[in-house]
C-alpha cells in the first residue's frame, strides 16, 4: 500500500533556538512516520504567536499550497493543535486534509491498539477531539476519503450528529470504567501479593525492551523485545520476577508519553497512566542518545500530573551504548543508574531497584 504523503507546517516560535525546531521537526517526522506517512516538505514561519485565522501567515499558507501541488502531498500536518476555523481555512486554501499532531497521536494510538480497553480509551480521545470540530468538515472529509487522521471512529462518525456522539462517548465511558474496575481488582491482587516496580519513560525510550530483559534475566522466561517505533506498548504489561533472594516482585509497562501529550488522550488514559500511582518504585527509562533532558523533563510533568513523584524513582539513563556523553564517575547512587537494554547492561538497574524494595520491606516491617 503506498504511504501517504505529508508536509509540514512548523510555527517557529520567537525564543526558540534552531536546536529545538531541528528537533521538533524530527520528533514531527517520526511522529508521520509512525501513522504510516511520508514527509515530502516543510513550511516553517517565525512569528510571535500563531495567526488566529491561518495559523501562519497567509503569504505562508499560499507558498504550502504551492508546495503541496508540486510534492503530490496528500496531507498537511501542523505541529500544534489547530482551532477548528484554523484548520478549516488551511483546508480551503490548499485543498488538501489538513491533521494536526494531536490528530496524529491520536491516529497512532488507534492503529496500535489492541485490547479493548485501548481501544475504548482511543476512540473517547477522537471522539472528544472531533466533537467541537464537525461543522463545516463533513464534505471534504467524505471527499478526500480515509488516511491519517480518519483512523478509529473515521468518516462515519462524523456523519452523526452531536448529540448521537455525545451518547456513544457516554456508552463507551461506562463501558470502560467496568473494564478499568475490573484491572483495578487484578492490580489490587498483584499489589497486595508482591511489591510493583512501573517503568515510565518518553515514548521509544527502551521501557519494552528494558522489561523483556528484566522478565529473562530476573523472571527466567523468554520475552520478545520491543520495536524502534514510537508508542509501541498502549496496554499495561505486568511481569513477576525474582530478586537474587527469591523474593517476587512485579515488573509493569504501560504507554509511553510524549511532549503535550493530548489532553484527551490523558484523560482517556488516565486510569491506565496511574498504574504508576499504585507502584513501590518507579523506574523513569530515559534514552540517554536523544534528547535526554528535554525528555526527562517531559516525562516528570506527566508524573507531577499523576501526583506520582511522591513515590520511590530511579532515573535509569538507557541507551548508553549509542550516547554521545559519558556518565559521571559514581555509578553506585541509587537514584540515577546507566546502561543499555538492547546491549544486556542492566545489573546497576536490578541491584539499585531490588535495594529500593529492600529498603522498603525492612521499614514496613
Amino acid at each position: 500500500m503506498e504511504r501517504e504523503k505529508a508536509v509540514l507546517l512548523v510555527w517557529q516560535r520567537g525564543d526558540e533556538t534552531p536546536e529545538d525546531l531541528v528537533y521538533r521537526v524530527e520528533e514531527l517526522t517520526g511522529l508521520c512516520e509512525a501513522a504510516g506517512a511520508q514527509v515530502v516538505g516543510s513550511v516553517v514561519q517565525r512569528r510571535r504567536s500563531p495567526d488566529a485565522r491561518w495559523y501562519l501567515g497567509q503569504g505562508k499558507v499560499e507558498a504550502l499550497g504551492q508546495l503541496v501541488e508540486t510534492t503530490g502531498a496528500d496531507l498537511v500536518v501542523a505541529d500544534s493543535e489547530l482551532r477548528p476555523t484554523q484548520a478549516r481555512n488551511v483546508e480551503d486554501a490548499v485543498h488538501r486534509r489538513v491533521v494536526d499532531r494531536t490528530v496524529l497521536i491520536l491516529d497512532i494510538f488507534a492503529r496500535r491498539a489492541v485490547s479493548r480497553e485501548g481501544k475504548l480509551q482511543v476512540e473517547i480521545a477522537q471522539l472528544k477531539y472531533l466533537l467541537p470540530r464537525l461543522a463545516g468538515r463533513g464534505a471534504l472529509w467524505s471527499r478526500l476519503g480515509g488516511g491519517i487522521g480518519t483512523r478509529g471512529p473515521g468518516e462515519t462518525k462524523l456523519e452523526l450528529d452531536r448529540r448521537r456522539i455525545r451518547a456513544r462517548i457516554s456508552k463507551m465511558e461506562r463501558q470502560l470504567a467496568q473494564l478499568s474496575a475490573h484491572r483495578s481488582r487484578l492490580r489490587q491482587r498483584r499489589v497486595r501479593d508482591s511489591a510493583v516496580v512501573a517503568l515510565v519513560g518518553y515514548t521509544n525510550a527502551g521501557k519494552t525492551t528494558v522489561r523483556s530483559r528484566w522478565v529473562g534475566d530476573r523472571g527466567r522466561v523468554a520475552e520478545n523485545f520491543g520495536r524502534d517505533r514510537l508508542f509501541d506498548t498502549l496496554d499495561v504489561t505486568a511481569r513477576r520476577v525474582f530478586a537474587p533472594s527469591g523474593e517476587p516482585y512485579v515488573v509493569t509497562d504501560t504507554v509511553g508519553f510524549v511532549e503535550h501529550l493530548p489532553h484527551h488522550l490523558v484523560e482517556a488514559f488516565r486510569s491506565t497512566l496511574e498504574e504508576v500511582a499504585y507502584a513501590d518504585v518507579i523506574v523513569l527509562v530515559v534514552d540517554a542518545s536523544r534528547a535526554p533532558d528535554r525528555h526527562l523533563r517531559a516525562t516528570r510533568q506527566v508524573l507531577a500530573d499523576l501526583r506520582a513523584l511522591d513515590k520511590p524513582l530511579i532515573t535509569f539513563y538507557n541507551k548508553m551504548d549509542l550516547a554521545a556523553w559519558q556518565p559521571p564517575p559514581d555509578l553506585e547512587a541509587q537514584q540515577t543508574v546507566y546502561g543499555s537494554a538492547a546491549a544486556g547492561d542492566l545489573e546497576p538497574l536490578y541491584r539499585a531497584v531490588e535495594a529500593r524494595l529492600h529498603q522498603a520491606k525492612e521499614k514496613a516491617d
